[in-house]
């Protein structure tokens, strides 16, 4: 049976090419970054290149980009380590509902160490407005952090906006850029971002490695204690052949973003197209809009979400019901309560398709064709 993955959005395969590197580095470079004989250096070498790369891909200077284990290191790190570096300036802190868990689970911790956080509503396609954060925000508000697009849906926000607004602010400004950042062009000094989560495992790079931007001026408490990598501010050995891999796809998603984002698109509207073919009920949840390229979150009433990832894990088709660090999860989607309500049955039906660089379009008529399938028959 033709297995089809349509899940990139959890977690995309990596390049042939990382894969390459990686072993290339884990095969000639066994030297430790902070040794100063050559093999140190070598190690060094090959960090400070991925270093620069990383940085100049988001308009950054090398020295404002810190090497995490992943998007969730980064996004506790940005908000503890902001939170400890300027509580004396105040206690408030600003986020929306449907952010990523590292961040929600985050505001929940730094809530019982004092801290005051607003939880900003989104209207029904995800999207916060900035008038709402405009009047939420207080003299004592010392960050705000909200994601640049939703991984569930897809939606982005208004970035550049909130960016001006905070710009004659004392509030920081931090977005999880994690399922935006090799789909969208982004620039720091153009949205006026203050700190910004990435993970390589989003842009086919490995697992267990991504990066935090910090603005120069920008103090930040550090989370890890012991050695000084990464200027003090994050202690233990750099994970050379990782970030070495991560290097090479952010390499490789830069050359195609642009090809990459015009795939995508047509891509939805092939999906859309064939399901409307057969003839099936769906509503999108987000906006096709304000959306990143490679995520599309479908509601098919009448169906129930267990039924349709089994039946179409089945049928060889592999979606998710939204983000893959809650799956087995019996709570609905915290991102469509946000944007529904409890009582929608959007909660109970809707199925998350996101698509990667090894997706054709045989492959997206053929998943458009089974879910048809699945659908038909689950109504009866």
């Amino acid at each position: 049976m033709e297995r089809i993955y349509l899940d990139h959005a959890a977690t995309s395969p990596m390049h042939p090419k990382v894969i390459e590197k990686m072993l290339e580095v884990m095969n000639s470079i066994p030297g430790n970054p902070s040794s100063i004989h050559s093999f140190g250096r070598e190690a060094r070498h090959q960090v400070d290149m991925a270093r620069e790369a990383m940085a100049r891909s988001i308009g950054a200077k090398e020295n404002e980009i810190i090497f995490t284990s992943g998007g969730t290191e980064a996004d506790n790190m940005a908000l503890f380590g902001v939170a400890e570096s300027y509580q004396h300036k105040g206690k408030h802190i600003i986020t929306t509902k449907i952010e990523h868990h590292a961040v929600l689970h985050a505001c929940e911790k730094l809530e019982e160490l004092g801290f005051e956080i607003t939880y900003l509503p989104v209207d029904e396609t995800g999207r916060i407005t900035v008038t709402e954060l405009q009047a939420a925000l207080r003299d004592d508000t010392i960050l705000v952090t909200i994601m640049y697009g939703n991984n569930e849906v897809g939606t982005l926000q208004p970035i550049n906006e909130i960016g001006e607004l905070l710009k004659n602010h004392q509030a920081l400004f931090h977005t999880d850029a994690v399922q935006a950042y090799g789909i969208e062009n982004i620039d720091v000094n153009d949205c006026l971002v203050d700190l910004l989560s990435v993970s390589a495992h989003k842009i086919n790079g490995p697992k267990g490695i991504g990066f935090l931007y910090v603005r120069s001026n920008v103090k930040i408490a550090p989370r890890l204690f012991g050695g000084e990598q990464e200027r003090k501010r994050r202690a233990g050995t750099e994970n050379v052949a990782s970030i070495t891999g991560f290097h090479e796809a952010v390499d490789l998603a830069g050359i195609v973003r642009d090809e990459k984002r015009e795939k995508f698109t047509s891509f939805k509207d092939k999906f859309l197209q064939a399901l409307r073919g057969h003839q099936v009920e769906f509503t999108i949840n987000g906006s096709l809009e304000n959306s990143m390229t490679h995520v599309l979150n479908l509601s098919f009433p009448g169906t129930s979400v267990e039924a349709m990832l089994v039946n179409l894990d089945l049928a060889g088709i592999a979606v998710s019901s939204g983000s893959a660090c809650t799956a087995g999860s019996i709570e609905p989607s915290h991102v469509l309560v946000a944007m529904f309500g409890k009582q929608s049955e959007r909660l109970t039906n809707s199925i998350r398709f996101s698509f990667g660089f090894n997706t054709t379009s045989e492959e997206i008529l053929k998943a458009a064709e089974e879910t048809a399938k699945v659908v038909s028959r689950l109504r009866k």
